[in-house]
C-alpha cells in the first residue's frame, strides 16, 4: 500500500510541476511527456490524453519486458498523471521562465524519483531507461537527460530557442534530482556477522535477489562459532536489508561499505 500511495503522490506532483511551472511558459518535461506538452500546447487536444496515448506502445513493451507488477504501477502513474493534469489548473506560479524552468524540473525529478523508489515508473523514455540500466551500470538521471536531445530540439523549432534553453535547465534539473532519490546505481558491500548465519542467509536469498556469500567465522574475544555473510546490494535496499538482520539477528555485527565497482555476476535490476 506505501508503494501504491507513493506512485500516486509521485504523479500528482509532476502534475503540479506541468501545469503550475512548465506548460505557462512553453517549457517542455523530458521524454514523451515533454512531446505530449508540446502537442498539448499546439493541438486542441489535453496533454494528459496525448501523454496516456504515447505512452501505449511502451507500456505494452515492459510487460513483456519489466514484468505485470512493474507495468502495474506504471499504468497508474500514468492515469494519475492524466487525472492530475486535467484537475490542477494550468497558472503560472512565477513569471520568470528560468526560474519555473528550476523549480518545475525540480519538481518533476521529485515526483520521478519517488516513482522509482516504489518500484514503478512514469512511463515514456523511463521505460527505456530502465531497460538500459537492466544491461549496463549508468545512472538512471543520466540516461534519460541523455535521450532528450530531441526534445529540446523540437521545443526550439516550434516555440523559440529560448524556451529551447529553459527546457534543457529543466531537464538538466529534473535528472540530477533524480539520481539523488533514485540511488539504484550506487552499490553497497554489506557484510553481516551473526550466530544466525544459516538464517540470515535464507533470509535474504528469499527477499533480496542477489548472491551471498557464506563464510565461517569466530570471535576473537568469545571464541563463539559465527557465520560471515557478504552480499552487495544497490542503496535502496539497505533499509529492507537492515529491516530483514533486524527480524532475524537484532545482536549481529554490521558493516556496510560504498563500492566502486562490481565485476562478475551481479543483477542490475
Amino acid at each position: 500500500m506505501s508503494r501504491i500511495l507513493m506512485i500516486i503522490l509521485g504523479s500528482v506532483i509532476i502534475g503540479f510541476a506541468y501545469n503550475l511551472f512548465l506548460i505557462p511558459h512553453q517549457i517542455l518535461s523530458s521524454g514523451l511527456a515533454g512531446v505530449a506538452i508540446m502537442l498539448g500546447i499546439i493541438t486542441p487536444f489535453g496533454t494528459g490524453i496525448i501523454n496516456f496515448l504515447l505512452n501505449l506502445p511502451l507500456l505494452i513493451l515492459g510487460v513483456m519486458k519489466l514484468g505485470k507488477k512493474f507495468i502495474g504501477y506504471t499504468i497508474l502513474s500514468v492515469i494519475t498523471l492524466t487525472v492530475s493534469l486535467y484537475i490542477i489548473p494550468v497558472r503560472a506560479i512565477s513569471s520568470e521562465p528560468i526560474l519555473s524552468s528550476v523549480f518545475g524540473g525540480a519538481l518533476t525529478g521529485l515526483g520521478i524519483g519517488l516513482i522509482f523508489r516504489a518500484s514503478g515508473s512514469s512511463g515514456g523514455f523511463d521505460i527505456i531507461a530502465m531497460l538500459l540500466t537492466r544491461k549496463k551500470d549508468f545512472p538512471l538521471g543520466a540516461l534519460i537527460s541523455a535521450m532528450n536531445g530531441i526534445v529540446v530540439v523540437a521545443s526550439g523549432f516550434v516555440f523559440s530557442w529560448d524556451a529551447a534553453l529553459n527546457t534543457l535547465v529543466g531537464i538538466y534539473v529534473t535528472g540530477k534530482v533524480i539520481d539523488a532519490i533514485h540511488t539504484n546505481h550506487i552499490k553497497l558491500t554489506v557484510t553481516i556477522v551473526s550466530s544466525k548465519g544459516i538464517e540470515l542467509k535464507d533470509k535474504l536469498l528469499k527477499n533480496l535477489y542477489r548472491g551471498v556469500t557464506l563464510m565461517d567465522g569466530q570471535g576473537a574475544y568469545s571464541g563463539e562459532d559465527k557465520k560471515v555473510l557478504m552480499t552487495v546490494i544497490t542503496r535502496y535496499q539497505l533499509t529492507d536489508v537492515k529491516q530483514m538482520i533486524s527480524e532475524i539477528d537484532p545482536d549481529a555485527f554490521v558493516n556496510v561499505t560504498e563500492t566502486k565497482e562490481v565485476m562478475g555476476s551481479f543483477h542490475r535490476g
